[in-house]
């Protein structure tokens, strides 16, 4: 090792199943050759975590009993003695929550969101987490010394947010039609409004419009109020065309048929909001093929966007204080999940271990 090895007990927030969460003491976590250990300056609460905590597990990301959360910054406190010389103890760094093999079938095809051994790190809920050797190799990175622990933690969401914006191709003086304006639909107007796009967003609330034009949105509608928002929209395009493009970060079937019926022809739909497995949604066939509409859905990031999210947090393009709307210490983590789960109009909330 390269530096003192830190043991002890730490309080961490433990996942234990359904709606059944319970801050603790738990052993430190002792680190690999080849991984560091970060002391969490803060995490923050996303709609990942939410639905992990509702549904007690993740296929993919956590299996309980675990301590949870992914979205992180903090310092190197300690090092692995194989850990590159560029990592340092002391060093601030903000590390994605998961890193590609960068040998598998879709790794090889520049896919790496869809690695077939993609792994994935959790545990941002406490004083301290162990960054696997993979991630330190690949997806964590030094934060700027202008930027801030809480604007850095944005990272991870960002990247997501900024490869589904590459992968509908939007360029400057698009109309884009955003539907959901929680924190990523939120993310998505800055960021298409930093692009130059025009942005027509989609909310649920009073207060999720007021979100919105604060982002760059040139239009917000509350689809409450609106007796039909699909020819609402295309009356605020260019001839009633369509929008060129439609990004849907809800996940609901209603919101997925929309976004087709809000498309002009040749636009791109991006499906990024999940929607629950039973779901079934009706879409129009003619209305894809004789207007050759794309239909597309973006699963996570890759390398490539996370560093890209870092570098727009850098440039100042965006800024936690848009989103964090309050702070917490990490006893009170429980209770914010069960304030959450009622939507009461929160974006994101600072964990402060």
């Amino acid at each position: 090792m390269r530096s003192a090895i830190v043991t002890g007990l730490m309080n961490a927030a433990v996942l234990y199943g359904r709606e059944d969460l319970k801050v603790e003491q738990v052993a430190i976590p002792t680190i690999a050759e080849d991984e560091v250990l970060l002391e969490v300056r803060v995490a923050l609460t996303c709609g990942t975590d939410l639905k992990v905590w509702k549904q007690g597990s993740h296929p993919r990301m956590i299996v309980p009993p675990a301590v949870f959360g992914h979205e992180v910054a903090g310092v190197v406190r300690e090092v692995g003695s194989l850990v590159p010389d560029r990592v340092q103890v002391g060093m601030r760094v903000v590390p994605s929550n998961s890193a590609p093999c960068n040998k598998c079938f879709y790794c090889r095809r520049d896919r790496q969101n869809l690695c077939e051994d993609l792994l994935f790190n959790n545990g941002a809920y406490a004083q301290y987490i162990k960054i696997p050797g993979r991630i330190v190799r690949e997806n964590m990175l030094e934060i700027p010394d202008h930027v801030d622990f809480t604007d850095a933690a944005l990272v991870e969401p960002l990247a997501c947010v900024l490869r589904g914006i590459d992968e509908v191709g939007v360029v400057p003086g698009d109309t884009v039609v955003v539907i959901g304006c929680g924190p990523i639909g939120l993310m998505f107007i800055r960021m298409l409004a930093v692009r130059g796009a025009r942005v027509i967003a989609i909310g649920k609330r009073k207060s999720q419009r007021q979100a919105a034009e604060a982002m760059g949105a040139t239009a917000t509608f509350d689809v409450n109020e609106e007796p039909d928002p699909v020819q609402l929209v295309r009356q605020l395009t260019e001839r009633g065309r369509g929008a060129d493009a439609v990004i849907e970060a809800v996940g609901s079937p209603l919101t997925w048929q929309w976004s087709v019926q809000m498309a002009r022809r040749g636009a791109t739909v991006n499906l990024f909001g999940g929607c629950p497995k039973t779901s079934e949604v009706r879409i129009d066939p003619g209305s894809l093929h004789y207007s050759e509409i794309t239909l597309k859905s973006t699963f996570h990031h890759t390398p490539r966007f996370i560093r890209e999210a870092l570098g727009a947090v850098a440039r100042g393009e965006i800024a936690a204080a848009d989103f964090v709307t309050g702070q917490i210490p990490l006893a009170d983590l429980p209770q914010v999940f069960e304030h959450m789960k009622h939507r009461n109009g929160e974006l994101k909330t600072a964990v402060i271990p």
